[in-house]
């Protein structure tokens, strides 16, 4: 049965959400914001095998440019809780050819967004671990006929029996807001979920396929059954793997207890030295000259790796372990803590760049707001729309950001100094520790070629993400040490040292 997986979100700036950032998470391109003046990029999303925009027909051409389109849409939205664009995550049914999904997508947003005004900006998503889905990103407002965007709402005065405006107490006229499209409600997520099972439906019924696509809870379809919590391809594929090991286990764990029983730890020299021996078996076929070069290459970084771990008393695989572990997570910290400060100087610079544009263009601002005659205020503002925009900006840039109601130039500077003058010795220990850290994982590295199989371990690199199968095997070590700790009677400390 195909995954009836439908979401819809709307991206909102009270949230600190960006739709020039969901628009370059689903694209796999860098955007530039100019909202915040920062870069969005996804570099990790390779599995965009299809990215489009779809205008409706008065829409400027222009829009077809990713970073035009969404810089436009988040310009019109003035306020701290805009909203900024919808966003819709479908899973696309597996059992549809994947050559199609790109019409699929065209034509549910032709039929349910597009043709009611909506710009649609669609990219597929297939990684070939069988879990294709789509984002669809919409916007929010509507265009004219010459192409400019709609406001969201427009005021409505009330009027009597007679047809006539509504006079306040105050000598207003009573009025209301009305808002200029219905895309807002509630009714309209029915209507879209119910359209993706029938355009998927169609597809599916066009391939000669049986399965349908339904979206309906099991309630709704009569179904007696829980419903299931997704859990996504990985977590699935690591369910069936560690089905498969704890079947396994009972069988394996008497033959295993036993080799640990009988085996005895071999200390770090003598690893190396297997290590060194199987290194000259692989140059067997080597010339005389290429054989020597070779040996002493091999001896000279061993050595060099043994009187560091003398130095840092490292006798056993363990303790190399543990060691390497601990480094790992160091230098993991420093990073972070760089980065950290990195992300906080461009943030004061950013803040220091809105407050220069405030002060410059205050005194316009403030002569412009004391223009009590129309016609010369509005002339006033034409002469000066450059100043009087950066003032707005940079006032609508504080306001979010500021976390009082005043700033102090003098401590984001003293801040911005104080981190800008840790920066240096952060790198110079990284540096330090990042050294440590190659050489323990060539260390490990040479282990690896002389171990059993059951004590191979994975050394990644700190601060770089796991492959899907270290995180996977990661996962089946840690419920395999678990399960064997429930065991009795207990473990000896030898029978631990020699599982780890």
């Amino acid at each position: 049965m195909p995954c009836p997986h439908c979401k819809i979100t709307i991206i909102k700036r009270s949230e600190n959400e960006s739709a020039v950032s969901a628009a370059a998470y689903q694209s796999g391109e860098k955007l530039f914001s100019e909202y915040d003046q920062e870069q969005k990029y996804y570099p990790y999303k390779n599995e965009v095998t299809h990215k489009e925009i779809m205008l409706p027909p008065h829409a400027p051409p222009e829009f077809a440019d990713r970073n035009t389109l969404w810089n436009s849409a988040e310009a019109q939205e003035k306020q701290w809780n805009s909203q900024l664009a919808r966003r819709f995550v479908l899973a696309i049914p597996r059992e549809i050819p994947s050559e199609q999904y790109a019409d699929l997508l065209r034509d549910y947003c032709r039929e349910f967004f597009v043709s009611k005004g909506m710009i649609a900006d669609f990219a597929i998503h297939d990684k070939g671990d069988g879990n294709p889905h789509a984002h669809i990103l919409l916007t929010m407002r509507a265009m004219d006929e010459k192409g400019r965007w709609f406001p969201k709402s427009r005021k409505v005065y009330d009027l009597d029996k007679n047809g006539e405006r509504i006079r306040l107490p105050s000598g207003r006229w009573k009025s209301h807001k009305e808002n200029t499209v219905d895309w807002n409600d509630r009714k309209y997520a029915e209507i879209w979920r119910q359209g993706w099972a029938d355009t998927a439906n169609r597809y599916l019924e066009a391939n000669d396929r049986p399965e349908r696509l339904d979206l309906r809870s099991y309630a709704r379809q009569g179904i007696d059954k829980i419903p299931t919590v997704h859990m996504g391809p990985a977590v699935c594929q690591m369910v069936r793997h560690l089905k498969g090991w704890i079947a396994d286990l009972k069988e394996k764990k008497a033959v295993l207890l036993e080799a640990l029983e009988q085996a005895k730890e071999p200390t770090l020299p003598e690893l190396l030295f297997r290590y060194l021996e199987q290194r000259s078996g692989e140059r067997a076929d080597w010339t005389s000259r290429g054989k020597l070069k070779g040996t002493v290459a091999d001896y000279n970084k061993v050595q060099a790796a043994m009187d560091f771990l003398r130095k840092k008393g490292i006798s056993t695989v363990e303790s190399l372990d543990a060691r390497l572990d601990e480094i790992s997570q160091t230098a993991v910290s420093i990073m972070g803590s760089m980065k950290k400060s990195e992300k906080r100087i461009k943030t004061i610079n950013t803040m220091l760049s809105y407050i220069d544009k405030y002060e410059a263009n205050k005194s316009v601002h403030a002569e412009y707001a004391a223009i009590s005659w129309k016609k010369k205020k509005e002339k006033f503002a034409e002469n000066h729309r450059e100043e009087l925009d950066a003032y707005n900006a940079a006032v609508r840039y504080l306001k979010a950001n500021l976390k009082g109601n005043s700033y102090s130039r003098k401590d984001l500077e003293a801040e911005r100094e104080q981190l800008a003058a840790a920066l240096p010795g952060q790198k110079k220990e990284l540096e330090t520790v990042q050294a440590d850290v190659k050489i323990l994982r060539d260390v490990r590295h040479w282990l690896n070629q002389v171990l059993p199989s059951e004590q191979y371990r994975q050394t990644a690199e700190p601060g770089k993400k796991p492959s899907v199968q270290e995180s996977l095997k990661g996962r089946q070590e840690r419920i395999r040490q678990e399960q064997a700790g429930k065991q009795k009677p207990p473990r000896t400390q030898k029978q631990q040292d020699m599982e780890h």
